[in-house]
């Protein structure tokens, strides 16, 4: 018989344990998988111009290819890794992970660099796709707020030393060097996956033959549809800050401060996350979801009026604040509306979405910088973080006090 929901952990010491062996295991390949991939992505547009010499615009396909490998092949495994195993698509990825990796070294050519970046982009989201469905069921359900806040605060604080240490090597040992840091980071990963003791679920007849067919729910969870439209919006309005907070902080001229920005925000996410984790499980997800994103928006708003560089990072502190909230909440609620068996596809639909609202949010602000200029963009993208609001409202958090008045 097919478990439903993820209740509990096979192997956990207690059903309310958090720190289990599965959870630590799971959490740590996540973190050197996301430092790994953080390491080769901020030197490899230098590397494709350096060895190569390639335009600027190969330059950067070097760096995003790996993405849209990651992005073509994650429906597909939304869809199969049930059949395949979570585990075994965890080995499978994490031996290519580190086989490609070390491709790097024999990449002679900006056709080669440009083939291993692809591959690596899929074989690294076949790992992805495996812990991102993993701690679904490493997790005891009245702990996944929680839970989910601790696993991806591993990804906040790679996002700090990978780049830091990437940039620190190219400097000194090369590029070599860089790939050398990362196949040992990908061995470690890949020693550390025996030591999972999962449970997987076990398909009915009806489940196997829906997970082999050719319609969407067999790519696509419809249940993590309405929460995932929701995240993709807050996505995009976020994809402005990633994509042009340094052009924004040479045109008001505060680019010492600017420096700093993503610091202050890591900080404030590592420091709020066990605070908000806590608050998901006892308050439930729209005490989150609604204030954070609240919140979100504000520090946006902030950011629009910004003239100095203490105002500047005052956003980043709101921001770490608030859409470091809506990272893990996002994800932990549709983890727990989703049926285990359907994990895969839901775990692949939030990142879809996630893609999607990163991929044409610069599109959307560079419009809009065009047409009311950079404090106008960052305006606009506060209000429709606001907007986001109403959307998940509609979309999942009405039924959420619907189903708390009625118990």
């Amino acid at each position: 018989m097919t478990d439903s929901t993820p209740t509990s952990t096979a192997g956990a010491p207690a059903r309310h344990s958090l720190w289990t062996r599965d959870f630590l295991v799971i959490s740590s390949v996540g973190f050197l998988n996301s430092v790994g991939f953080l390491l080769l992505m901020i030197v490899i547009s230098k590397v494709a111009t350096d060895r190569f010499q390639v335009s600027p615009a190969v330059a950067g396909l070097a760096a995003s290819i790996f993405i849209i490998g990651a992005f073509v092949t994650r429906p597909f495994l939304g869809k199969w890794i049930n059949q395949i195993g979570w585990t075994r698509t965890l080995y499978l990825g994490s031996i290519f992970n580190l086989l490609l990796t070390l491709a790097y070294l024999g990449a002679n050519s900006s056709f080669l660099l440009l083939l291993v970046r692809f591959l690596h982009g899929a074989a690294q989201s076949a790992s992805a796709m495996a812990i991102n469905t993993m701690i679904a069921s490493a997790l005891p359900r009245e702990r996944y707020g929680e839970g989910i806040g601790y696993f991806t605060l591993g990804q906040t604080i790679s996002t700090a030393i990978g780049p830091f240490v990437g940039l620190m090597l190219i400097g000194h040992g090369g590029f070599d060097a860089i790939v050398i840091v990362c196949a040992v980071l990908s061995a470690v990963s890949l020693l550390l996956v025996p030591l999972l003791h999962v449970r997987e679920p076990r398909l009915t007849s009806e489940q196997l033959a829906e997970s082999k067919g050719l319609s969407l729910a067999s790519f696509m969870e419809r249940s993590a549809v309405p929460v995932a439209l929701a995240i993709m919006m807050t996505y995009l309005c976020y994809s402005s800050v990633s994509s042009f907070l340094a052009l924004y902080a040479e045109h008001i001229r505060v680019t010492t401060a600017a420096k700093a920005f993503f610091v202050v925000y890591a900080a404030v996410v590592f420091l709020s996350r066990p605070v908000t984790g806590k608050r998901f499980d006892t308050r439930g997800e729209n005490s989150v979801m609604y204030a954070f994103t609240a919140i979100f928006a504000l520090s946006l708003g902030v950011l629009a009026v910004a003239t100095h560089g203490a105002v500047l990072l005052l956003s980043a502190a709101i921001m770490g604040l608030g859409f470091g909230a809506l990272q893990f909440a996002g994800r932990a609620v549709i983890i727990k509306i989703t049926p285990l068996h359907r994990m895969g596809q839901a775990v692949s639909t939030f990142y879809i979405f996630g893609d999607i609202g990163l991929g044409i949010g610069p599109l959307v602000c560079g419009f809009l910088i065009s047409w009311i200029g950079y404090r106008g963009m960052y305006g606009a993208m506060a209000a429709l973080a606001a907007v986001s609001i109403a959307l998940y409202h509609v979309l999942h958090g009405k039924r959420v006090v619907k189903a708390s008045s009625e118990t």
